[in-house]
């Protein structure tokens, strides 16, 4: 179980999993305790998340926190301020630059906590974000409820096909599965495009 910390040198926190797992509330949660600490936060949230909202950073059950939107991590840096404690939601949707901007904000003393996908819905590492559970001093992996059997889920499975590796989207556009329910729907899925392909 995480425990808060009783220091002000500076970390890094990784909450990371599936669709629907609760990322972004734990987020949210650590965020609102370090205010009742007294202590100064900023948030920040990448662009090109508006699902709920364009600036604030919002959970799926709606819990919702004011945040910065910006277009690239550097701005991140730029207007990170005095923040002793900063968090970050959808960081899988960043650049690669994110882990180099995590690390600069903890040498400073900053307590940084970071939400995002640890995969892709190919189910291959997302973003920047293996490289921050790398560099993490605390890595929190939470987990969905598969919706085709009930046992804990890791996967984001998305229902409809797209070139795009990002298409954001609810729970008409992904499900959270667990792996061997991942396996059966990546198996039939790669089936039907070896079809396509050889009828082409």
């Amino acid at each position: 179980m995480f425990l808060e910390p009783k220091s002000h040198t500076g970390s890094i926190e990784v909450v990371t999993g599936s669709m629907f797992s609760g990322k972004t509330e734990e987020l949210i949660r650590r965020l609102r305790r370090a205010r009742i600490a007294g202590l100064k936060v900023s948030i920040f949230k990448p662009m090109t998340d508006t699902r709920y909202s364009v600036s604030d950073v919002v959970s799926h059950d709606k819990n919702a926190i004011s945040s910065t939107a910006v277009a690239n991590s550097k701005d991140i840096l730029a207007l990170a301020d005095d923040a002793s404690v900063l968090g970050i939601d959808e960081a899988q949707f960043f650049d690669m630059n994110l882990t180099a901007v995590c690390r600069t904000l903890a040498a400073r003393g900053v307590r940084v906590i970071i939400a995002g996908l640890d995969m892709d819905y190919l189910g291959r590492p997302f973003g920047p974000m293996g490289e921050l559970m790398s560099i993490a001093d605390d890595v929190l992996k939470v987990h969905a409820i598969c919706t085709r059997c009930g046992s804990l889920a890791q996967f984001s499975h998305r229902l409809n096909f797209g070139a795009n590796l990002v298409q954001l989207g609810e729970k008409d556009t992904y499900e959270p599965l667990c792996r061997e329910c991942y396996a059966k729907v990546a198996s039939s899925v790669n089936q039907l495009i070896n079809e396509n392909c050889n009828n082409n």
